[in-house]
């Protein structure tokens, strides 16, 4: 196996407590296949059925939901190390609801369902890891549909800005994605994202720099997220 892919699948929820032999020799006994998927291209289309087990071992994907008006909503964005679509592989009802692409060039090790029933009767561990990675999807799940459903445009925002400055550690940081692709993932209009952020800035609660952000008033700001420290 080749060591990027290696190191990929060590990033992986999967084999988490595995070493890098464990994992070898797991690999060695499934078929498997490695596949190249270039930037912005669907390689799975929403409405087909989840044959696979596709882990990314480099670049990263994106899942995107499209409406009967066409328009796009960025879902989730899975970087290297992620089992995509973990839901819906032994579902009974397994069409997958979602666009996934490459945001940029990306490399998949996909699975037959068979291969991944082989890993999950093979060890307890692989068994157990696949288990807590579907309860952290629900838990992500009942999160995201409370944040797109229950929360006003302010405290989307606000809460984005929150969960990015604890990602970082830091109460200066860089926007990980543009306008556009942060007002898809709330379902809300670019102008409306960009009214907000000026309001912030205006309260003197953010000062913004280009994609920089700094917070200035973090209570202020967890008051709008309706957080509480």
């Amino acid at each position: 196996m080749e060591k990027n892919v290696l190191k990929a699948l060590q990033l992986c929820p999967l084999f988490e407590g595995f070493t890098a032999k464990d994992i070898e020799q797991m690999m060695d006994i499934i078929p498997y296949r490695l596949f190249k998927v270039d930037k912005k291209e669907v390689f799975v289309t929403a409405g087909t059925p989840c044959k696979y087990a596709d882990i990314v071992v480099a670049g990263e994907v994106v899942a995107r939901m499209e409406g009967s008006s066409g328009k796009e909503m960025q879902i989730t964005s899975k970087p290297v190390g992620s089992l995509l679509a973990s839901a819906f592989i032994f579902g009974k009802n397994n069409i997958i609801p979602v666009n996934l692409m490459a945001n940029k060039p990306a490399t998949i090790l996909r699975m037959t369902s068979n291969s991944m029933q082989m890993l999950l009767n093979m060890d307890e561990r692989f068994r157990f890891n696949f288990i807590q990675l579907l309860s952290a999807f629900c838990d992500n799940l009942s999160r995201k549909v409370r944040l797109l459903t229950l929360h006003t445009v302010r405290e989307k925002v606000a809460i984005l800005l929150l969960e990015q400055a604890k990602r970082t550690n830091s109460d200066v940081f860089m926007l990980e994605k543009s306008r556009q692709e942060i007002a898809d993932s709330f379902a809300i209009q670019k102008f409306s994202l960009q009214r907000c952020l000026k309001e912030f800035a205006a309260d003197g609660i953010i000062q913004l720099n280009g994609k920089q952000v700094a917070i200035l008033n973090k209570s202020k700001l967890m008051t709008l997220a309706n957080v509480i420290e």
